[in-house]
């Protein structure tokens, strides 16, 4: 049994180098071989046990690598086919299996639960035997098992922005907030449903007046909440929770125009006194703040996004004075000016914000300026030591006219797609 256990790790080994160098006929060979033992039953667990072992050592190290679900899954989603991505998650889900559940981030439940990890094979079958019996070939079902391996073994060190599965200890049980005092969530979910709503709304109407009250109104929650939060942490500090330190969270800038849509999350990010550092190889933006405003500054963003493109795709094509086709470049350049007035414009409700909410401050004896001062210097402190050699790029470029003041103008009316097309 020694002797077929190490003769399957070596033919792993021999396939994740297949892999490493492109070459599929060795892939191939590695698999039919590995397939090929799982004819007898004896073998055959064998290579099971081995390649589930191998899985799940590479998904515990992903995590020590500072991975998370979420960002496991999308970089599955950038180089795997839909099947290979349904496996990564399975791997995930039976890793994270292994811990008692309140010892995992809850965060990293929500990702699971997001993308359906849940576990739908029986205890008394492993995740490799559910999959065959679901009518998977053994070459196939293997071939798969070798890429997952392959891609969560090659993960690069990553910055840990949770704790590891396994250490999180169980927060006491929240106490709401009443007129002695006492904690509160850092996150308002009330605020949060409002500002989904406000956003929603935004996206789906058709008159350009009210896309853009419904956009400035959830940007206007936000700073209000923000500056609530900050209010609250430093009227008690005694209160404030392990978490109410900066913490990161990565959101995905997928291509095409991976360069504008960084600058819209960075531009949203800094309205919301985040940083925000884009990983391009890896597909992700990692935007450093406190709790709460990390979460607006996902909803927002999306949103945004969403109509963005939604405003391109109602534009059309675009040709110039020859015929040829100059598609990408107005796209490029909308996208670029629509960030950058965006962000102008977000940046004017906060500080609106922030003018109605001096003089309230001032009557409890502090000044709202050094405070949230003190706050944007935490998070400059987090993203120094998260990122110590960190380096501006500038990522946006502007080829096309029409395109960039197309861009301005729908930022302007915060119609965002909800209206007419662009017109030239």
């Amino acid at each position: 049994m020694d002797t077929d256990s190490d003769e399957v790790v070596a033919l792993l080994g021999a396939a994740l180098h297949a892999l490493d160098h492109g070459l599929g006929d060795r892939l191939d060979d590695a698999a039919v071989t590995l397939a090929g033992r799982c004819a007898s039953a004896a073998t055959q667990r064998v290579v099971i046990a081995s390649l589930l072992d191998s899985l799940t050592a590479a998904t515990s190290m992903a995590w020590q690598r500072g991975w998370q679900p979420s960002d496991v899954h999308r970089l599955a989603g950038r180089r795997l086919d839909a099947a290979d991505q349904g496996l990564v998650v399975d791997v995930m889900r039976h890793e994270l299996g292994r811990y008692a559940a309140t010892s995992v981030d809850p965060r990293w439940w929500a990702q699971l639960r997001e993308l359906g990890g849940e576990a739908w094979w029986p205890a008394s079958s492993t995740l490799l035997d559910a999959h065959r019996e679901r009518g998977v070939d053994w070459f196939t079902l293997v071939s798969r098992a070798l890429t997952v391996l392959h891609l969560l073994a090659r993960l690069p060190v990553l910055e840990q922005l949770t704790p590891l599965p396994g250490t999180v200890v169980p927060p006491a049980p929240a106490v709401a907030a009443d007129e002695q005092g006492g904690e509160r969530p850092a996150v308002d979910e009330r605020i949060l449903s409002k500002v989904r709503l406000l956003l929603a709304k935004a996206e789906s109407t058709t008159f350009e007046a009210e896309a853009e009250t419904f956009t400035a109104g959830a940007q206007s929650l936000m700073a209000r909440h923000s500056i609530d939060a900050a209010v609250l942490a430093a009227a008690d500090p005694a209160h404030r929770r392990d978490h109410s330190a900066p913490e990161g969270r990565r959101i995905g800038i997928d291509n095409p125009y991976d360069g504008p849509k960084a600058m819209l999350l960075d531009a949203v990010a800094s309205a919301n006194r985040c940083r925000m550092v884009w990983s391009r190889e890896l597909g992700f933006g990692t935007v450093i703040g406190f709790e709460s405003d990390l979460e607006g500054v996902e909803v927002l963003f999306t949103s945004l996004l969403v109509q963005a493109t939604r405003t391109l795709t109602t534009a059309g094509s675009r040709t110039d004075r020859h015929g040829g086709s100059r598609t990408r470049s107005f796209r490029q350049s909308f996208l670029t000016a629509y960030a950058s007035r965006i962000g102008e414009r977000l940046r004017a409700v906060m500080a609106a914000e922030e003018v109605a909410a001096s003089a309230s401050v001032r009557s409890t004896g502090r000044e709202l300026v050094p405070l949230l001062a003190a706050r944007a210097e935490e998070v400059d402190d987090a993203v120094s030591t998260w990122f110590p050699e960190l380096r501006a790029h500038s990522v946006g470029s502007v080829r096309d006219a029409e395109g960039w003041h197309s861009g301005r103008a729908a930022a302007d009316r915060a119609e965002l797609g909800a209206g007419s097309a662009i017109t030239p």
